[in-house]
């Protein structure tokens, strides 16, 4: 059975922008620091960003144009260590974003209980030429890369800040960032980024960490709702990276994978969808659309189609107070950061959703970069088998550990995964005092 389209595309971008992501992990921040009762002093300090730098910069372009780039770096505490957290090309990047960002992955880094702080990267482009109808040359994101790094050379490094993967940036791109600061020093350093290609010093599994981390939550939260993933229903929004391979790997355990989309829209069948025929098409027409077999419809419908198991892996503000009334799920797996407004959580948490937290359910991907940072600082590398069951260990526990906080005091998964991490880095704060 499939379902026809009913409107015309809304694309992923066109989706976003609803709430300013800034002041929703503010909001959200605040919520959490309200229930553990944070105090007035360190509200201040976790409430703002440590450091924000802005940069500037010009690229020549393959006809010979030059265009002023903007980019940011941000780290919002590096408490309990150096600043984590991906870097992202994409037309609709702001400093408020970057903003955001880093504070979900101060909270990620310590709800999993991994000694760094949060930070975050963007550039504001259009790699893929969705809005100007012209991709970026390989050669062009090369130039930008170096320069963009160079901008920043002034906060990373392996042991103040380390970069990785986000959207539309890759290990090639992180490669371009690792050979720019090594020839800058001297010497190779391969631990100034993370999600490199294994040839440089990378990590096994980290191209499906994110993915394989959020396999390892649901899992974990159909044996506690009690619920069978043998053929449950699984929506997919966001077909990159995270999304492609949760696709597969949902599809390894039986569940079955409905409908899918990319930045363009999606396609649905509610007979199930094979996700290696979705890659080639993909791979082959550069959208899952006009999948055969499928019919498309838009992100916004997507969200909407009735399902176990819905996994959101775009970008944030997706799911808001407009649509979540109408959101058919048992879980939301949010691959994805910042995907639900905290008005849309209010109305999936009194529908009964279970919904698994960004920094818990994504956690995957920084978890295993972590696991890449310390094999490079040793050089010495694991197997595919020890990263996974490290992985494991440390998604299991987080997931009880916000369950468990999440029923002792009453409140939704995010609340309970914010009151931890939030608690962590408080104590982590005050431990060391402010200097002088």
């Amino acid at each position: 059975m499939m379902i026809a389209p009913v409107r015309e595309d809304t694309t992923v971008t066109r989706l976003a922008r609803r709430t300013n992501p800034w002041e929703m992990a503010v909001e959200q921040f605040n919520a959490a620091a309200d229930k553990i009762k944070l105090s007035d002093n360190m509200r201040e300090i976790l409430g703002n960003c440590k450091r924000e730098l802005t940069v500037n910069f010009p690229v020549k372009l393959s006809d010979g144009k030059v265009h002023v780039f903007t980019g940011h770096r941000v780290h919002h505490n590096v408490n309990r260590g150096p600043a984590k957290g991906g870097i992202r090309y994409h037309p609709d990047v702001t400093l408020d974003e970057v903003k955001a960002l880093a504070m979900w992955m101060t909270w990620k880094c310590a709800m999993m209980g991994i000694p760094f702080g949060g930070g975050k990267g963007g550039v504001a482009c259009d790699p893929k030429g969705e809005r100007s109808g012209r991709p970026m040359t390989s050669r062009e994101l090369e130039n930008l890369t170096r320069r963009y790094t160079t901008e920043i050379e002034i906060l990373i490094g392996p042991d103040r800040d380390v970069p990785a993967p986000d959207v539309n940036t890759t290990p090639q791109i992180m490669a371009w960032i690792m050979d720019t600061y090594s020839m800058h020093k001297g010497h190779t350093i391969s631990s100034v980024v993370t999600g490199k290609p294994v040839a440089l010093g990378g990590s096994l599994v980290r191209n499906e960490a994110t993915a394989l981390g959020i396999r390892m939550v649901i899992e974990q939260a159909a044996r506690h709702l009690d619920m069978s993933l043998e053929d449950a229903r699984v929506v997919i929004q966001g077909y990159g990276n995270a999304g492609a391979f949760a696709a597969s790997l949902m599809h390894e355990i039986g569940a079955r994978v409905i409908a899918v989309s990319d930045s363009r829209g999606g396609v649905v069948n509610t007979d199930g969808l094979d996700p290696s025929a979705i890659e080639r098409h993909k791979r082959e027409t550069g959208s899952v659309m006009d999948l055969k077999g499928a019919d498309n419809l838009t992100n916004a419908e997507l969200l909407e189609v009735p399902c176990d198991i819905l996994i959101p892996a775009a970008l944030e503000d997706q799911i808001t107070a407009t649509n979540a009334p109408r959101i058919q799920t048992k879980i939301i797996a949010e691959a994805a950061n910042g995907p639900t407004t905290p008005e849309a959580d209010r109305i999936l948490h009194d529908k009964g959703v279970f919904v698994i937290p960004d920094i818990l359910a994504n956690a995957g991907g920084v978890t295993v970069s972590y696991f890449e940072w310390v094999q490079d600082l040793q050089s010495f590398f694991w197997d595919e088998a020890e990263i996974k069951r490290k992985l494991l260990a440390i998604m299991s526990r987080a997931f009880e550990d916000v369950v468990d906080l999440s029923e002792r005091n009453h409140v939704d998964n995010r609340t309970a995964a914010l009151m931890l991490a939030i608690s962590r880095v408080a104590e982590a704060t005050q431990m060391r005092g402010i200097y002088p």
